[in-house]
């Protein structure tokens, strides 16, 4: 059964508190960054080459068709007439005009979309994009999101955290559990939850009722190891070594003063792995699922459409299309994708087809599924080229296989989680080709294959999807 009061610490498993309450100091260091978060938000726009930008968080993705339809007008008469969907399941606007920042505001407030102005770029959650809407029996996730959404904008710390921290919710499939969050939610079979900090295998098991509280507090305790470590960290990942070996216990800590019973798990197995009280899930090594593009029965006895836009981008008659259909929040995926939920199960096919061929991806077997890419030129100044261009070139070129994302330059901005290939531009129309991430049968995080342009790129691509990264080919 899950935990009702605090757990004291075994100390064979988890390092003491001790060990976190006062601060390292093992060694002088440079900060890792010495200025602030410059993340872009919906109230702090960037400016790029095309206009400035407006990234509006979405908790768990969710919009209602109203505010859908809100942004549809705010692409319209702001932006260039696209929405561009994140690797986070946000939504983007692009192409804005230099002052219309105030314009953009009112309408997001207008539509609830700012609940509030000091924790807008702070509210990165990520959560199953299916929870509830297929027939796998799993925890409401949405509800977590929600609380935790709640918590995180009345909390004056959660503020200071990064526009890039994030949180993902996991209903116990082993999706969102592999997008390299810095504090993830995994829903077990029991009906308990497990917290887990960054890359940790490793977690702490909490009863569902504590779980988006527990949460919240892993983020204010990562901004207080963060600030001891004095290395200007945004993110777990980037604390240093002796700082990251103690979070979880000041996390467990933490938890344990605020009244939250904990009991620590250890190195998780596989997806499923939540079923019971033992380990808790992670993702298969190299394998981030997302939903895959089709019709998605629904217990309640609808059925969800799963689609994604073609190099996450939509046109504002696309989106609009989407919420026209919908009978109930859209959810918009960290594949850069949209589940549209409550279709009528006899209208469903029609309905897909309709947005087949408004060009939204609606099957695994077409050629733009797992294809992606960064902006590229002219919108970006850093970009080599127009990968968007190239990227489409080469689409026609064979389908399947690992996800490729193409990037403009070696920032590689918006990649993809797991195993994927990494299109890289170089300068004067070349690309590097190289696998990334890892693999369950190697411990190489990259293997190079090709350095291609012109006729020869696309076949190189193609090739590198479907060529299995063994021991071999390091």
């Amino acid at each position: 059964m899950p935990p009702t009061s605090p757990t004291p610490v075994n100390r064979d498993e988890a390092p003491p508190r001790a060990a976190v309450r006062a601060p390292l100091r093992e060694s002088v260091r440079a900060p890792l960054r010495e200025r602030g978060d410059a993340c872009p938000g919906a109230l702090r726009l960037h400016t790029a080459d095309d206009g400035r930008l407006a990234r509006l968080r979405l908790p768990a993705g969710l919009l209602t068709v109203r505010q859908a339809e809100t942004l549809a007008d705010a692409a319209e008469r702001l932006g260039d007439g696209h929405l561009d969907l994140t690797s986070r399941g946000n939504v983007q606007l692009r192409g804005l005009g230099g002052s219309c920042g105030a314009e953009l505001a009112g309408l997001l407030h207008e539509a609830g979309l700012l609940p509030s102005e000091s924790h807008e770029r702070v509210r990165n959650i990520v959560a199953s994009p299916l929870a509830g809407l297929d027939e796998l029996r799993s925890a409401d996730v949405q509800l977590w999101a929600r609380e935790l959404d709640e918590l995180l904008c009345a909390s004056a710390r959660a503020a200071a955290l990064s526009g890039r921290f994030l949180f993902a919710l996991d209903d116990g499939r082993g999706d969102v559990a592999g997008l390299g969050a810095d504090v993830t939610l995994l829903a077990c079979g029991d009906g308990s939850a497990v917290v887990r900090i960054g890359a940790n295998g490793s977690g702490l098991r909490v009863t569902p009722e504590d779980a988006p509280r527990a949460a919240l507090l892993a983020g204010e305790t990562f901004l207080t190891v963060a600030e001891a470590s004095g290395s200007g960290a945004w993110r777990v990942r980037e604390l240093p070594a002796e700082y990251g070996r103690g979070l979880e216990a000041a996390v467990r800590a933490g938890l344990t003063d605020a009244g939250i019973g904990t009991e620590y798990v250890a190195e998780a197995a596989g997806p499923g792995a939540g079923s019971g009280p033992g380990p808790i899930p992670g993702p298969v090594p190299g394998f981030v699922p997302g939903p895959v593009p089709g019709l998605v029965p629904s217990p309640d006895g609808t059925t969800a459409l799963s689609v994604h836009a073609r190099l996450g981008r939509l046109t504002v008659a696309q989106w609009r299309l989407l919420a026209a259909v919908a009978n109930g929040p859209l959810r918009v995926t960290p594949w850069r994708g949209v589940i549209v939920p409550g279709v009528a199960p006899a209208a469903a096919g029609a309905t897909l087809d309709r947005l087949r061929t408004a060009g939204l991806i609606t099957g695994p077997g077409s050629p733009w599924h797992g294809v992606g890419a960064c902006t590229g030129r002219p919108g970006c100044a850093k970009a080599l080229t127009d990968v968007r261009s190239d990227a489409a070139a080469a689409v026609s070129h064979g389908s399947g296989g690992l996800p490729v994302y193409w990037s403009g330059c070696a920032r590689r901005c918006g990649h993809p989680q797991g195993r994927w290939v990494d299109v890289v531009a170089t300068g004067e129309g070349r690309y590097d080709i190289s696998v990334q991430g890892d693999a369950p049968d190697t411990t190489s995080n990259a293997t190079a294959t090709a350095t291609a342009t012109g006729p020869e790129l696309a076949d190189a691509v193609a090739a590198a999807r479907t060529t299995p990264l063994t021991s071999s080919t390091r």
